[in-house]
């Protein structure tokens, strides 16, 4: 091998390396993947406050922004009607332990914070992480959250990636219920969307035209034209998930959301207790559209 192709191929060794999947670290506790070198999604491991918006919507551990293979965005953080909406989020409005009801939602007395990376954002044929999170009350820390994201390389029009919470409380046991309000129970994984024009809301057993509550779907989805371009986000939850099918909470307006644990004659809540961690998948695809 001559000098000068010796140097040439130590030259694109880096580049090999580094494969179509990558991971940038903001250092703003933003931790950006990229594909190709173009934005994938973001996953937003400390707390972000968008300019303009109330310091008490200030928040952590979500997912903004996601794009498609062809770089539309479609969800939306601190839209102004729901402040506290932030693209892919889980969430709870109706947290209980020790006789304390607290709020994960709107998160006026309960905050997710950061607590340690348990495998640091790495990317080969698919880019990974897996963080730790706490709820806390105050100081007191109720619930471990662990959150492991799975990314693929785009096929075609679309891309996925993969989203497993594992819950866990720490001391005392923990109730999650979704909604109070009469004839809802949102509370789960869900999706926020950023303003757009013919919207269709679409679940495994159709359209659905008008905001929909408390009905079990395999999967439910938005899709729409943003700038002219259309483009879809759907949410799959795993069939092996505790509680499957989902009922769900479906607003034309902008918003898909999977209710966990749902209301029923027999189901108002799910308990976590110490060293018994529920674990929670599902599946995000973001795709384009002709």
């Amino acid at each position: 091998m001559t000098r000068t192709a010796l140097l040439a191929l130590c030259a694109a060794l880096p580049l090999m390396a580094a494969g179509p999947l990558e991971w940038k670290d903001h250092k703003d506790g933003r931790v950006e993947l990229l594909e190709n070198g173009k934005t994938a999604l973001v996953y937003n491991y400390g707390p972000q406050l968008k300019e303009g918006a109330p310091e008490n919507r200030r928040r952590c551990c979500y997912i903004f922004p996601v794009l498609t293979p062809a770089g539309v965005s479609m969800l939306d953080d601190f839209p102004k009607d729901h402040y506290h909406h932030r693209g892919v989020f889980w969430a709870w409005p109706m947290v209980e332990t020790g006789g304390q009801k607290l709020d994960g939602w709107m998160f006026p007395n309960l905050q997710n914070r950061f607590e340690k990376w348990v495998t640091p954002p790495a990317a080969k044929k698919t880019a990974t992480l897996s963080v730790e999170n706490g709820w806390y009350a105050g100081d007191h820390k109720i619930v471990r959250e662990t959150v492991k994201l799975t990314a693929y390389p785009s096929k075609g029009a679309k891309r996925e990636f993969e989203v497993e919470l594992k819950l866990e409380a720490t001391g005392e046991a923990v109730t999650l219920r979704g909604s109070a309000e009469k004839g809802k129970s949102y509370g789960g994984l869900s999706a926020r969307f950023a303003p757009r024009e013919q919207t269709a809301v679409l679940a495994d057993t159709g359209a659905v035209t008008s905001d929909e509550d408390l009905v079990p779907h395999a999967w439910a989805e938005l899709s729409a034209l943003y700038e002219g371009k259309r483009a879809g986000l759907r949410i799959t939850p795993d069939p092996k998930n505790t509680g499957t099918p989902y009922q769900w909470c479906l607003r034309p307006y902008g918003f898909v959301g999977a209710s966990f644990p749902g209301r029923t004659e027999t189901v108002t809540g799910y308990t976590l207790e110490p060293g018994k961690p529920l674990t929670l998948k599902f599946r995000v695809t973001a795709s384009d559209a002709n």
